[in-house]
């Protein structure tokens, strides 16, 4: 009998329950742990002792190996905006997959998605397919280089853009821009990390530094909105990098097709010089693009560089454009401008954000849940203070204190809400889908009730 993976040793009920919950779950995890680091292929999908194991997915819902059905939150990492399994996305894709999955070659397909990237987000006048949002960002960092033929980049802590080299510092860790372990050290020092919602500390930067080829950020602040930045701070970035000649790049990954149909870039108004995507861009199968003005992007272009006597910058990529994930894209992106998905999802993201502060004020917690657009985001107050949701402002704290939270909580908590029928994120919070309905989110927030008081039972909060 395969052992189950090592864990803390724990008295926990909550622990204990999910076990017994999940056996099936925690087999698969022994024989993971054998295979991959820390048993996941990806870091957010870590939990302790072990994470559920989903067999199929269906709009708001996924099941895991042992037929436990679970509200979906996590949303496939923010990329399924359309929920699980949308039926004119599948059909595409499964027209797709008869076709072939891979050509080697120029497709139709492809021009048809990038027809659509163009029409719904303002910055894309031109379009490069890439295989993920990491490596759109950094080949967003790469065009700004050589377009502007300068070598720093600036940074805003707690904004997430991959797992690049010139992306690891800062985000959760590293916040002094020191290298993260493996990046060279001269690859941190081409890039200035600033603190976010700060525009003095831009200017400043800018003034005293004329070697700054761009500034990328997240356009609704870090982890989409966990630490929040406005409109009125979006529009002063565009005014102080076309005042120094830096190229402003909005990472729309993961709001790109989410915030609006045209992104945080068309609700707020706001055109950067280049824009990255990925997630709903590929209607939730591998996908990513950098999008942006012609004469950047002329940097990947045979014929502009030719002309302009300058080395074309060089972009291949397997992947780029697959077919398949360009059928999905379609799809999505044609409902999505077509129908009131990103309004929809908005709307029951503001309804969720009510009901789980009216179950923080119930019980008496001294936690709050905000967020904007399709984003929720649960303050667990690590340090303490005294916080109501009918006042709480997240200007009022600092980034790291947003970002932070009191140690093993997060873990207990997400693994409180699996046993309750709900998958939050690791942050702790989560994404909204078209797909929700009144009814799940009445669940979650009744679900979260019970967790609060499991949590209280075991001394947690």
């Amino acid at each position: 009998m395969t052992a189950l993976p090592d864990a803390p040793a724990t008295n926990s009920q909550i622990i204990a329950d999910y076990r017994a919950k999940t056996p099936a779950s925690a087999a698969l995890a022994a024989e993971a742990r054998e295979l991959f680091p820390s048993g996941v292929t990806h870091d957010g999908r870590y939990l302790e002792p072990y994470g559920i194991y989903v067999t199929r997915g269906e709009g708001a819902y996924k099941w895991d190996v042992d037929g436990n059905r679970y509200i979906d939150f996590f949303g496939g990492h923010g990329a399924l905006l359309l929920g699980h399994n949308r039926p004119e996305v599948i059909a595409a894709v499964q027209t797709a997959l008869q076709d072939g999955t891979h050509f080697g070659a120029n497709q139709e397909r492809e021009v048809r998605w990038a027809q659509l990237v163009k029409q719904l987000i303002p910055s894309a006048e031109r379009v490069r397919f890439t295989s993920s949002g990491t490596e759109a960002t950094h080949m967003a960092l790469r065009l700004a280089r050589a377009f502007t033929g300068r070598r720093q980049v600036i940074r805003l802590k707690t904004h997430f853009h991959g797992w690049h080299d010139h992306v690891t510092s800062g985000f959760n860790s590293h916040f002094d821009g020191a290298p993260t372990v493996g990046v060279l050290p001269g690859v941190a020092e081409g890039v200035l990390l600033l603190p976010p919602n700060d525009l003095d500390a831009v200017a400043a930067a800018l003034d005293a530094n004329q070697d700054i080829a761009a500034m990328i950020l997240e356009p609704t602040g870090g982890s989409f909105g966990m630490v929040p930045v406005d409109g009125a701070y979006l529009q002063g970035l565009r005014e102080l990098t076309r005042a120094h000649g830096v190229l402003l790049i909005f990472d729309e990954v993961v709001t790109g097709f989410r915030v609006s149909r045209g992104g945080a870039q068309a609700h707020y108004g706001v055109t950067p010089d280049l824009t990255t995507l990925a997630k709903i861009l590929a209607g939730g199968l591998p996908g990513g693009a950098v999008v942006g003005r012609k004469d950047i992007l002329d940097s990947i272009d045979f014929a502009a560089s030719r002309e302009q006597g300058r080395e074309k910058i060089a972009h291949p990529g397997t992947f780029n454009a697959n077919p398949v994930s360009a059928a999905a894209g379609i799809a999505a992106l044609q409902i999505i401008a077509d129908t009131d998905a990103c309004e929809r999802a908005n709307g029951l993201a503001e309804t969720l954000r009510g009901k789980l502060n009216a179950v923080i004020e119930d019980e008496k917690v001294n936690w709050a849940v905000y967020g904007t657009f399709s984003g929720f985001h649960i303050f667990t107050n690590p340090r303490g203070g005294a916080v109501s949701p009918a006042t709480f402002d997240p200007a009022d704290h600092a980034y790291d204190e947003l970002k932070s939270n009191p140690p093993g909580l997060v873990n207990k908590f997400r693994v409180a809400m699996l046993l309750n029928g709900a998958d939050f994120s690791a942050w702790p919070g989560g994404l909204l889908s078209a797909a929700h309905t009144e009814q799940d989110l009445d669940a979650a927030a009744e679900g979260f009730r019970q967790v609060l008081r499991m949590l209280r039972q075991e001394g947690e909060i």
